[in-house]
């Protein structure tokens, strides 16, 4: 009986633990459980950068692709070749000097891109495109033939071209983004036609901004960095960013580096436009004085105390500071009471004046401080780079 009884009870022991640890259990299982639904949901609900997907620039590239052009040029290059009358007999090319020159004309062609800005065929390029050509011709998307070009306005100094085409309908067009919001490793995308392959797509960021390069005789002052790929070919297209608006115009690679692009900024164009439409080119404030900086040793000799200014090393004959009587080793310190404290300053300045502004100078001479009233005068021609 007692046996029994001790039987029974280990039954119930065994039992009520067994009903506490299941209900742990569960208690466990239910504590658990909202953790990882809380998990899961806060998962699924992670914020995402708006706009920016897997398809994102394939989607830009679909609807800018269209307004993207190929330019091609013709032009006729004078040179001279070498006859050899004599060709097939090595008797007379041994005793007599066999070439002569003669004249002959052959045709060169080139290649760029450019993007259309306006439904009524407004196209924006390089001006090194375009430079010299007799006949351009413009490719459209979606388009048989391609459209002869005429130039509207063209720059040198900016590298800056605007082309017109005649089309029955209006045309894709591409907006213009603001150059001075793009910052330092933003995406973007360039688009062109590289070595004559169409509408070819390169990514990248902007590497840098605000570089001065010289290319030949052309320097840039202003262009934006990228290592989105650019090649011959892609001068003149379209830098994006990922709204799909222009921010740069690709113009120019380091043919020493690689992944080392550059573009016009859309400040720039912004700048310029409507003058390179009005009157075909761009209208340069000029007073016809060659500068240089003051060095200690110079400033000493002048009896300056620093080098604060802009030394006038040459006056142009017949220009706005031969006028005003600007001379030979005058130092420039001031310009509207505005210091100059480098021949930059004095360039910027002179820069946002307008043509027919009259400009009150602070000018150092003799030892002396001298007030100089000068007119500035568009910069003729034969001046410009």
């Amino acid at each position: 009986m007692q046996n029994w009884r001790r039987t029974l009870l280990f039954i119930a022991a065994a039992a009520f633990i067994a009903g506490i640890m299941f209900s742990g259990g569960s208690l466990l299982v239910k504590d658990l459980a909202p953790k990882a639904e809380i998990s899961t949901n806060a998962a699924n609900a992670a914020p995402s950068v708006p706009g920016v997907g897997p398809d994102t620039i394939a989607d830009i590239v679909d609807k800018a692709g269209a307004a993207v052009v190929k330019i091609s040029t013709t032009v006729t290059v004078n040179d001279r070749r070498q006859i050899d009358p004599f060709f097939g007999d090595p008797f007379f090319r041994q005793f007599f000097s066999p070439y002569r020159a003669e004249p002959r004309q052959r045709q060169e062609t080139g290649l760029g891109s450019g993007f259309i800005m306006s439904k009524d065929g407004y196209i924006i390029t390089n001006e090194h495109v375009i430079d010299g050509a007799e006949k351009i011709f413009v490719t459209v998307k979606g388009y048989n033939e391609p459209f002869e070009a005429k130039v509207v306005g063209a720059d040198y100094d900016l590298d800056l071209a605007v082309l017109k085409i005649n089309a029955k309908k209006d045309l894709p067009v591409l907006a213009m983004g603001d150059s001075e919001k793009i910052k330092v490793g933003n995406w973007v995308i360039a688009i062109g036609n590289p070595y004559g392959l169409d509408h070819t797509v390169t990514i990248g960021v902007i590497s840098a901004k605000g570089r001065p390069v010289n290319i030949e005789q052309r320097s840039y002052k202003n262009l934006l960095q990228t290592d989105a790929s650019i090649n011959p070919g892609n001068s003149g297209g379209p830098l994006l960013n990922l709204s799909g608006e222009v921010v740069g115009i690709n113009t120019a690679i380091n043919a020493q580096a690689q992944g080392i692009g550059f573009a016009i900024p859309t400040s720039t164009v912004k700048s310029v436009l409507d003058e390179l439409i009005e009157r075909g080119k761009v209208v340069r404030p000029w007073l016809g004085v060659q500068l240089q900086p003051l060095t200690k040793e110079i400033a000493g000799y002048l009896g300056l105390q620093n080098t604060a200014g802009a030394l006038v090393i040459g006056v142009v004959s017949g220009s706005p500071a031969e006028r005003a009587g600007l001379q030979q080793g005058d130092v420039i310190l001031e310009i509207d009471n505005k210091k100059i404290n480098t021949v930059d300053d004095l360039i910027n300045t002179v820069e946002k004046a307008k043509v027919g502004q009259k400009l009150a100078l602070l000018v150092y001479r003799n030892g002396k401080a001298v007030n100089v009233n000068i007119t500035v005068n568009e910069k003729p021609l034969q001046y410009q780079d």
